[in-house]
Formats: structure tokens, C-alpha cells, sequence
């Protein structure tokens, strides 16, 4: 019985040790130059941390899960746009993200935006290819509408 509980909570430890390893870039520019090298498209979280409810369950059932990280880190760069109320952001942090959400033209959290990046005359320009929010059925059917996206 031992044995057993010793082998059922390494396979628990290595799904959440998976889970953590994610990254999620806060600098958008960080996140364009691992694209470019990865030639990955982004997944960009605009998300209220600390506030939204829907982003929080997100997260819980889904971002936050082993089946996502497998599937992230072989299809995405991650980005997190976070608007929090309560944490504190740097300066630099609140404009960047304030200028995707308008770019993006975001009205309501979560938003999730699949974009690739492109170089053109020297600037970056985003190309979206998608955009979700909360989707319910967990890791599965939202990895489906994602997946929609990044195959088309």
C-alpha cells in the first residue's frame, strides 16, 4: 500500500512540477524576440489577477493545469497582461499593457489573443489569429478552440 501511495503522489509531484515551469513573459518585447526564435505565436492573457472572477477560474481549470502546460510549451509563447487592482505594477508594465489593450482592442476579461508576429519596414506588427475567453469543460474543450486557431 506504501509502494503505491509513494508511486501515486511522484506522478502527482511531476504533473505540478510541469505546471510550474511554465513561463509567462510580462515584457511583450521579451515575448516578440522568443517568438521570432521559436517561430511560435504568442498567447497573450489579458486578465484582472486579483479581481475577476472568470480570469481567476480560467486559470484554476485550465492555465494553471498539466495538460495545458504540455500543450503550451510545444504550440505558444506565453504573455500575461495583467490589470490588477490591488498589486502593484511598474510604470512601464501599466503602459504596455494599456497600449495592447488598446491595440487589441480589449472590452472585457479574460481575453485571450493568439497573434503572430511579424516584421514589416523594421517595426513589429501583430497578426491575430484568434481570440477566446473562458470556456467551460476545463483543460479539453479549451485546448479545442485554441487549437482551432493556431491550425487554421
Amino acid at each position: 500500500m506504501k509502494k503505491i501511495f509513494l508511486a501515486l503522489m511522484l506522478v502527482m509531484g511531476s504533473f505540478a512540477i510541469q505546471a510550474q515551469e511554465l513561463v509567462w513573459e510580462t515584457n511583450v518585447n521579451k515575448a516578440i524576440e522568443v517568438s521570432k526564435t521559436t517561430k511560435k505565436p504568442l498567447l497573450m492573457f489579458f486578465t484582472g489577477s486579483d479581481w475577476c472572477g472568470w480570469c481567476i477560474r480560467l486559470q484554476k481549470e485550465v492555465l494553471k493545469t498539466p495538460e495545458f502546460a504540455t500543450w503550451a510549451k510545444d504550440n505558444v509563447v506565453l504573455v500575461e497582461l495583467d490589470y490588477p487592482r490591488r498589486a502593484p505594477q511598474t510604470e512601464e508594465i501599466k503602459k504596455q499593457n494599456s497600449e495592447l489593450q488598446m491595440a487589441f482592442q480589449i472590452q472585457g476579461f479574460p481575453t485571450v489573443v493568439f497573434a503572430n508576429v511579424k516584421d514589416v519596414d523594421g517595426k513589429v506588427n501583430f497578426e491575430g489569429i484568434g481570440s477566446t475567453g473562458y470556456v467551460p469543460g476545463g483543460p479539453t474543450a479549451w485546448l479545442a478552440v485554441a487549437d482551432g486557431f493556431l491550425k487554421k
